[in-house]
């Protein structure tokens, strides 16, 4: 009963949805069919859950309370979750290791472009230091990102281009202008944990297509479309999250013309594309920013610190964009963060930063993939960039109870079922191979596995 009213508060599962069938629950749980029998009567009798005879128990209106996206306990304590692995890799200890979390190393980042750019922007005078910005952000930063853009084959016109606080701001932003509670929204299976978290902030149903290693499996998706009917599609078309694939040109032809029959926005968040080693298919290129939505940031080339995001879309969406960034923020990113990342783009030593991350990416992928196989891990795929290792744990070995095991010698992992909306990962882990480098993490690995073996 516990479980079934944490999924409902935290809006896994909202009203109309059906629950999980009495074996599905039972073999989940690991209780017996009569328990979940029993939990089922009771939270029908207490207006939970309803039944319908032939058909399963669904969710009832009146059983949503207010959202509550965590539980109010210690952090090391929670359930292990998108937002689990969110807080221990920011609130971890500075002298932790943190192999799941999704960042570069500091010494890898630009630090001195940064600084170059602060003092330019000092001696600038006082306006971009103390005075808001415009409301669709720095022209001199949207300027950049149309060149990026255009070298991928996505032109955007200067009326379809809007600047946001965040990658993760413009999703959200784009999600309160599409969706409203109830929808449903596909994601890939597995995708970016905090895909999953922000949904569930919209109080959406979330549905997962299960993600192959050239994009996702393109028959499911086109099933799903037809029997869910959703209204938006989130997805990383180029080093996919947490995988690292990348999308086929076929398979985004197909994704494309599904949308197109369903009437489906897709949100393309291509937050890696600079790590790309060459160019790569991606729908908003193909698609022209019809219903393609891109977004992207800078906070894993440039800085996390300087939080500043960016939509690409058709040009009447972003008029709309920027009445609702208007109200819900009084504009986009600061001024000063918008001007540093244009700054340090802007500069030759931009290019030649990504080159050197690359092949640093390159080397840490080979040497991780190699430690993790001598413990028993195996790639799913061999990425063609980027940092992320989509790692499978021997049989029987449970990645949740790995991290939860790991966390006690502080060391930070991002378990397989955070990033799965049908919680079928449960023996994978996704590893960041540039925080992979001290040989305590496969040592402290290792013991957790055999551990679990015994």
């Amino acid at each position: 009963m516990q479980a079934v009213r944490g999924r409902v508060a935290s809006r896994t599962l909202v009203a109309g949805d059906r629950l999980p069938s009495i074996r599905a629950l039972a073999a989940e749980t690991g209780v017996s069919p009569s328990t979940v029998v029993e939990a089922y009567d009771r939270l029908v009798a207490e207006g939970v859950i309803r039944a319908r005879r032939g058909s399963g128990f669904y969710v009832c209106a009146t059983a949503l309370p207010p959202l509550a996206l965590g539980q109010e306990i210690a952090p090391q304590e929670r359930d292990i979750d998108p937002f689990w692995v969110s807080r221990q890799s920011l609130d971890a200890d500075p002298l932790a290791l943190k192999p799941g979390c999704g960042w570069l190393p500091a010494d890898w980042m630009p630090a001195g472009a940064i600084r170059k750019g602060m003092r330019a922007l000092a001696r600038s005078g006082d306006s971009a230091l103390v005075d808001y910005g415009s409301t669709r952000g720095s022209a001199a930063l949207r300027r950049i990102i149309a060149g990026r853009l255009a070298a991928e084959g996505v032109e955007a016109a200067p009326n379809q281009l809007l600047l946001t606080a965040s990658g993760t701001g413009a999703i959200d932003l784009v999600c309160r202008f599409v969706l409203r509670p109830g929808d449903t929204v596909v994601v890939d299976d597995p995708c970016y944990f905090n895909f999953r978290a922000l949904l569930r902030a919209h109080q959406v149903k979330i549905v997962g297509v299960p993600y192959t290693p050239n994009g996702p499996d393109v028959e499911r998706f086109e099933a799903v479309l037809a029997a869910e009917r959703p209204k938006l599609y989130v997805t990383n078309s180029a080093l996919h999250n947490p995988t690292g694939a990348v999308l086929s040109a076929q398979s985004a032809h197909r994704v494309l013309s599904a949308a197109t029959a369903h009437d489906v926005t897709i949100i393309e968040d291509d937050i890696f594309a600079d790590f790309t080693p060459e160019p790569v298919p991606n729908l908003a290129g193909l698609d022209g920013l019809d219903r393609v939505v891109r977004i992207g940031s800078f906070s894993k080339t440039v800085s996390a610190s300087l939080r500043c995001g960016y939509i690409a879309a058709r040009a009447d969406w972003i008029e709309g964009l920027i009445d609702l960034q208007i109200a819900a923020g009084f504009g986009g990113p600061s001024p000063v963060a918008a001007e540093i990342v244009a700054s340090v783009l802007a500069g030759g030593g931009y290019r030649r930063h990504i080159e050197e991350v690359r092949r640093r990416l390159a080397r840490a992928q080979t040497e991780t993939a190699a430690a993790l196989g001598r413990i028993g891990i195996a790639p799913w795929i061999v990425p063609r960039g980027g940092f992320n290792l989509w790692g499978q744990l021997p049989q029987g070995v449970d990645s949740a109870q790995v991290a939860r095991m790991a966390l006690a010698d502080t060391i930070v992992l991002a378990p397989g079922n955070v990033y799965s909306a049908s919680r079928t990962a449960g023996r994978f882990m996704r590893f960041n191979v540039a925080q992979c480098a001290d040989p305590k993490i496969m040592a402290v690995l290792e013991r957790a596995i055999k551990s679990q073996g015994r």
